[in-house]
């Protein structure tokens, strides 16, 4: 489904990223670990073009990199960035109407399961998205990216600075996405919900990756969570 061989990126001289390789399968979910910094939010803007790529980025066996961000969403590939972009003075139905795939076409997602999957959003569903609390404007964003229905959906830090409740309900949806065939590529900083979800994870450090397996297999490999992920 999405496979990065050799990817490099740039913040002006700053090399960030240096030569990542790793792949999703369809109807995975991987997870992209690390610490802050390392540059896992950087792979998955350059993956969808908001950063100039060198390297391969191969998505469904075509060549994307170089491609501009909205070439990128109509083949496919959604992403849900970590500073949760809303319409804030949009109500929370317009933003989902927003995110439809087109004129005519049906998805995977409907907005009634999407309010039935979050009764809260259903009961704001005529309040405009800036008055939502951090937590109901993830969900939003995350919904909102599912009405374009993609085959893969990047979702970068979905549950930072939310409640355990709504780390919960995030949990239960990323899993609900998985059911319906949609591959899944998740930045996390959180160990439990990546360990609980994923099919397999690789872990990060300066600008490559410094380790792929299980869930079961990073947790007896003490020594990289030492060095990589533990504070």
């Amino acid at each position: 489904m999405l496979k990065v061989t050799d990817l490099h990126a740039y913040y002006d001289k700053s090399h960030i990223l240096q030569g990542v390789n790793f792949h999703v399968e369809a109807g995975e979910i991987v997870s992209l670990l690390g610490r802050n910094g390392v540059g896992r939010s950087t792979t998955v803007k350059t993956i969808m073009g908001e950063v100039e790529p060198r390297g391969s980025i191969l998505f469904k066996d075509e060549e994307i990199a170089g491609l501009k961000s909205f070439e990128i969403a109509h083949r496919g590939l959604g992403y849900v960035p970590e500073s949760r972009d809303i319409f804030p003075t949009l109500t929370v139905r317009q933003n989902l109407t927003l995110g439809l795939k087109g004129k005519g076409e049906s998805g995977r997602w409907t907005i009634d399961e999407m309010f039935n999957m979050f009764p809260n959003l259903a009961e704001r569903a005529d309040v405009p998205g800036g008055v939502l609390s951090g937590g109901e404007q993830q969900m939003l964003c995350m919904c909102r990216t599912l009405m374009g229905d993609p085959e893969l959906i990047m979702i970068d830090e979905p549950t930072e600075g939310l409640a355990p409740k709504v780390v919960e309900q995030i949990g239960v949806l990323l899993q609900e996405i998985a059911s319906r065939g949609v591959s899944i590529l998740l930045v996390e900083q959180k160990l439990s919900i990546a360990l609980k979800i994923s099919s397999r994870l690789y872990v990060m450090g300066h600008g490559k990756i410094v380790y792929e397996g299980t869930p079961q297999s990073l947790l007896e490999a003490h020594d990289v969570r030492a060095e990589w992920l533990e504070v």
